[in-house]
């Protein structure tokens, strides 16, 4: 007497399984490079936004003043710029006017200290931390 069990298909095969993991992998290993570059960018867009509050100011300063602004200390205590006190303990900026105003992060920053994001002033161009890799640059 052969009896024939009349199995209902219930669940997934180890195979399908493994195909949906496979998938999954693949795509984490695209998509998290690129949410990391744009963590990045998103950190780095407050030091650009203060780099080009800096440059407005220090050109006012020159006009004003006939000279170079030494430090950003400078710029906040005569009244052409204002630094939001949390911008203060993620970034410390330099200003080498008229070459260069550069950002370094400080430990405050979720992205670690040491960071480093550079204007150039006399080319026009954002680099560093943050930007694009592949030589593409952000103008003002």
């Amino acid at each position: 007497m052969h009896m024939e069990l009349n199995r209902s298909r219930k669940g997934f095969t180890l195979i399908e399984i493994l195909v949906v993991v496979v998938i999954i992998a693949i795509l984490a290993a695209i998509s998290v490079p690129i949410y990391i570059e744009y963590v990045r960018g998103a950190r780095a867009a407050d030091a650009q936004s203060q780099i080009g509050a800096i440059y407005n100011a220090a050109k006012m300063y020159v006009q004003d003043r006939d000279r170079s602004p030494t430090d950003i200390n400078e710029l906040e205590e005569f009244g052409y710029l204002n630094i939001d006190e949390s911008v203060h303990r993620s970034w410390q900026f330099t200003v080498n006017w008229p070459e260069t105003i550069e950002a370094v992060s400080t430990d405050e920053m979720r992205g670690g200290a040491g960071k480093m994001i550079t204007y150039d002033v006399l080319q026009g161009i954002f680099y560093g931390y943050g930007l694009p890799t592949d030589g593409e640059t952000e103008d003002f």
